[in-house]
């Protein structure tokens, strides 16, 4: 027998809005449980009933910002790697750089979030690389390339745009990725 009042799904997705209102205000550094909640509309309690810590909170809503990017298979490897990248670089874009830069910095000095991060795309890493092996056993990629290593090449730049050199995150800068990793489609 569950006890107390159900669970109010709503609240978790005002919650998620503002804890990502508040990062990209203030940045990770910055946030304010406090202020996530007021922004919310809800009590501080309410909050930590779901998610005990800022860190818990960020992993929330980085888990979120995944979901964004979904990820099926099909068996066009071809397809799924640009679909893939296109809508990685899609998102990016559509995000504030700050709070991509905040959410890496956060990653690298707090290890609950580190961690978290990194189990959070270990699955969707494993699910691309498995495409790529696929797409190794159809000959689009060479028998001798590390498929894990692959991957980093075509999401990699994506980051490396973003936080370093400014240049745009472009469907065309996506599919050249795929094209100059995969080498053109062969004519029949």
């Amino acid at each position: 027998m569950t006890r107390g009042r159900p669970r109010d799904t709503a609240i978790e997705g005002r919650l998620l809005a503002a804890a990502a209102a508040e990062l990209r205000h203030g940045g990770y550094d910055g946030l304010s449980i406090d202020r996530v909640a007021e922004r919310a509309g809800v009590a501080k309690t309410t909050l930590y009933r779901r998610w005990a810590s800022k860190a818990e909170l960020v992993v929330a809503l980085i888990t979120t910002m995944r979901e964004e990017v979904p990820f099926e298979p099909s068996d066009d490897p071809r397809a799924d790697l640009t679909t893939l990248v296109t809508t990685i670089a899609a998102n990016l874009t559509a995000t504030p750089t700050s709070l991509i830069a905040d959410l890496a910095a956060a990653a690298a000095r707090d290890p609950r979030v580190g961690e978290s991060v990194h189990a959070l795309w270990a699955d969707r890493h494993r699910a691309v690389t498995d495409v790529v092996a696929k797409a190794q056993q159809a000959g689009i990629v060479l028998a001798h390339v590390a498929p894990a290593v692959l991957v980093d090449q075509l999401v990699g730049p994506l980051y490396y745009r973003l936080l370093v050199t400014g240049e745009p995150l472009t469907p065309d800068y996506a599919r050249t990725l795929v094209l100059s990793v995969l080498g053109p489609e062969e004519s029949p």
